[in-house]
């Protein structure tokens, strides 16, 4: 029997549209179960949110760049590559003249320090791997490309 996971969240908005698009507030609550907190996020400045708070782009681009990293620190470990620090500076592009508009491309940076002695080819080559085996990039319909670099501590 094949074994299926499921993932819930629970959003909550509330207010008045009465006043056209220009004037409703876009804040809303977003929980994850079984996590008790809740985040509050927005709708991207451009679309009338704040800039103070997260949008749910951001939180596209975040889930890619993190199911990167623990896609490669998985096969890292695997594969006896001690990784010691893993950063990334991720990126997405969403132009509204190509309908319908979406996210087209996401870019992840991740700067990748493996211990001393280890192989750096190696450690280049899992980046790719992993990218493979991330589930949210095999969700995703946009365009993902990576652009590591591998340093030895």
């Amino acid at each position: 029997m094949e074994h299926i996971h499921t993932y819930r969240t629970q959003l909550s908005w509330s207010g008045s549209t009465a006043g056209g698009y220009d004037d409703y507030d876009r804040t809303h609550r977003l929980a994850l179960p079984p996590n008790a907190g809740t985040l509050l996020t927005t709708a991207d400045p451009a679309f009338r949110g704040s800039d103070e708070l997260t949008n749910p782009e951001q939180m596209l681009v975040a889930a890619a760049s993190s199911c990167q990293l623990l896609s490669y620190l998985a096969m890292a470990a695997r594969s006896r590559i001690d990784v010691r620090s893993y950063e990334d500076s991720a990126e997405a592009i969403m132009p509204e003249d190509d309908r319908p508009v979406r996210i087209t491309r996401i870019t992840l940076r991740p700067r990748i320090v493996i211990a001393a002695g280890g192989d750096v080819d190696r450690a280049l080559r899992l980046v790719e791997r992993a990218h493979h085996e991330c589930y949210i990039a095999n969700s995703l319909t946009s365009e993902i490309v990576i652009e590591p670099t591998v340093e030895v501590a």
